[in-house]
């Protein structure tokens, strides 16, 4: 069963995420362990071809610092692997991307680099006192599936959902629109600028995306400043001009 936990952003909207559970983890983190295993035998290679091309001897003394920059580069790529990738890319790794899955702070904000350094330090917590045991028991035992790092560092993982924005033709002649309440009294509104937008919110669903983008810099977004309509990021342009054609056409009697 899916588990969402909700917040409610500065702007008093109610965000929802939906956690990542042990299956997906799992598949990231495989992938990502599989990237990383690769890239050290890389550096192997590379480190260990350097080395006889700039020290031939085969004595200990000469093989000392390759052998020290082997245990360095074995014991710290993998943490800086998660943590560079993380804190870098906002909260994915690689595997991550493929499992559509990201790490972000408690409260919906995006990850801080020091969270990332903490909660993949901890990674060695969670493998005692064998592989993951820990790390598991302690996403079965909290409500948010945090493992022992994300409870340290204030993080959770969460699915990244694929929405599509689909547009329907303004409904003008139904009802209220929900928005109408964010668009004011519209008082400075002629009827030449509510037809001319009816028409651009009759056409949207049609037009192509870099028209729909055009129109909207151009026609709708000039029009909301003189109108005193505030954009808002999370509510998309073309439904705040439908909101403003229902209520100007309404209140005029247009439609």
């Amino acid at each position: 069963m899916a588990v969402e936990i909700a917040l409610l952003s500065p702007e008093k909207t109610v965000l929802t995420y939906r956690l990542a559970g042990v299956g997906s983890r799992l598949l990231a983190h495989v992938v990502d362990a599989m990237i990383v295993v690769f890239g050290l035998y890389l550096l192997f290679v590379l480190v260990g071809t350097i080395a006889s091309l700039l020290m031939p001897g085969t004595g200990a003394d000469a093989m000392g610092p390759v052998s020290g920059l082997f245990v360095v580069l074995f014991t710290l790529g993998p943490f800086a692997y998660f943590i560079l990738f993380e804190g870098l890319w906002n909260g994915q790794t690689i595997g991550k991307k493929l499992a559509g899955i990201r790490v972000r702070m408690a409260d919906g904000t995006p990850i801080t680099f020091a969270a990332s350094t903490a909660r993949n330090f901890l990674r060695v917590a969670d493998f005692l006192p064998f592989v993951y045991f820990l790390g598991v028991v302690s996403m079965f035992v909290n409500p948010k599936l945090q493992r022992i790092g994300d409870l340290v560092a204030g993080t959770v993982v969460t699915h990244e959902d694929k929405v599509t924005t689909s547009f329907s033709v303004a409904p003008h002649r139904v009802g209220i629109h929900p928005l109408e309440s964010m668009v004011g009294e519209l008082r400075n509104m002629t009827d030449a600028q509510y037809y001319v937008l009816r028409r651009y919110c009759d056409r949207f669903p049609e037009l192509p995306v870099e028209v729909q983008t055009k129109l909207t810099d151009t026609v709708w977004l000039p029009l909301a400043k003189n109108l005193g309509v505030e954009m808002k990021p999370d509510i998309h342009p073309l439904f705040l001009a439908e909101a403003v054609v229902m209520k100007y056409g309404r209140v005029r009697g247009l439609l």
